[in-house]
């Protein structure tokens, strides 16, 4: 969550991305304007049945029919069912129903046809889509956003829903997000308005892992003017542009290449530790959890020491560190007489049943 920083206009600052990615935002725009129109052919189509059923209802409404009966009426000769006439009908009757005859089945025709063309053409039922995914999106808070669905964004998607969390897509090809189930906007993440669009005002983080530095760089400067407390995980493609993603606003820049190779020569060096680290940070299916709590404005914690706290006896969660607030240093098997202070984290290690309370009295 963070606090809205007044956007800039759409033109302002922005860059023009060629090849797959104009591609795709052509190609993105063209399917919306076809799925509205296609939506506004049958609004019309719809619009004109019920114009001739109203029409036909009051015009046998002066012939004398009931309002019933002239519902009725119109209804079977519109349809062209070929039922009995309610009344015997007068030659102005007779001339009127030729004349609704023609119209009705003219306008049947016509519905048929535009209904034939939206169902297989397909525009219809993926502007319907759309507007569905559109309105999930507008509903969530505290999901993140992961801009670039390259192997390092569906690497993240896959961890974070499978952790049960919301995450939203971006990505500018759609070829990377064709057959995805999670919410995604096809568009560029580095225009302001896509980034609205995706909620960056209502969410937790966004990681940024598009397919040039150059381009996390403009991202990360964007998200962080329109949001500046979001906190911002940036991908880094070379050891360089780590220092400069920082200073572009980046919460943290990972370089995944390096881990990588840190983590294989940690399984080389102590590898149950590693296996351990790895299972409780990335095993979906290990129940045990390291998190993060940050301790909230109003939560009982504040002003307590670490032995008040108890957590062992509480929660049957582990204390292992805490960090002093505003990024201060990590102090590991804390002392019992520490103070927690707002805005102080605690690293905790324990089940997703004994960590949870303790977000919760952390108002995390």
């Amino acid at each position: 969550m963070c606090a809205v920083a007044a956007p800039r206009h759409p033109g302002e600052g922005r860059r023009t991305i060629l090849g797959n990615a104009t591609r795709g935002r052509a190609s993105s725009a063209g399917d919306a304007r076809k799925g509205r129109d296609a939506a506004k052919r049958v609004g019309v189509a719809l619009g004109a049945v019920v114009g001739v059923t109203v029409v036909g209802t009051v015009g046998y409404l002066l012939l004398g029919f009931t309002p019933l009966e002239a519902v009725y009426q119109t209804v079977t000769t519109v349809a062209t069912v070929g039922y009995r006439e309610v009344h015997p009908l007068t030659a102005a009757g007779q001339v009127f129903t030729m004349v609704l005859i023609v119209l009705g089945v003219g306008t049947v025709l016509y519905n048929l046809g535009v209904l034939v063309e939206a169902v297989t053409e397909g525009h219809l039922f993926d502007y319907l889509g759309r507007r569905r995914m559109d309105k999930r999106i507008a509903g969530l808070s505290g999901h993140v956003i992961i801009c670039g669905h390259g192997r390092v964004g569906r690497s993240a998607v896959s961890h974070l829903t499978g952790m049960g969390h919301e995450v939203v897509v971006v990505d500018s090809d759609p070829a990377r997000i064709e057959g995805l189930t999670s919410p995604h906007i096809l568009g560029d993440a580095l225009r302001d308005e896509v980034l609205l669009e995706a909620g960056i005002t209502r969410a937790r983080a966004l990681i940024g892992a598009l397919e040039t530095d150059t381009d996390t760089v403009y991202l990360t400067l964007a998200a962080r003017a329109l949001c500046p407390d979001l906190v911002i995980i940036a991908r880094a493609r070379t050891v360089d542009t780590k220092d400069k993603l920082v200073l572009a606003g980046a919460t943290r820049a990972v370089n995944p290449q390096l881990i990588g190779g840190r983590r294989m020569a940690m399984f080389a060096l102590h590898g149950d530790v590693a296996e351990f680290l790895d299972g409780v940070m990335h095993d979906e299916e290990l129940d045990f959890r390291v998190e993060q709590v940050r301790v909230h404005e109003g939560s009982p914690f504040i002003g307590r020491t670490v032995a008040d706290l108890d957590l062992t006896a509480t929660t049957g969660s582990q204390l292992l560190a805490v960090r002093k607030p505003n990024k201060g240093a990590f102090v590991t098997n804390p002392d019992p007489d520490e103070v927690v202070e707002l805005g102080t984290t605690l690293i905790v290690l324990g089940t997703t049943e004994q960590i949870g309370p303790v977000r919760d009295l952390g108002h995390d």
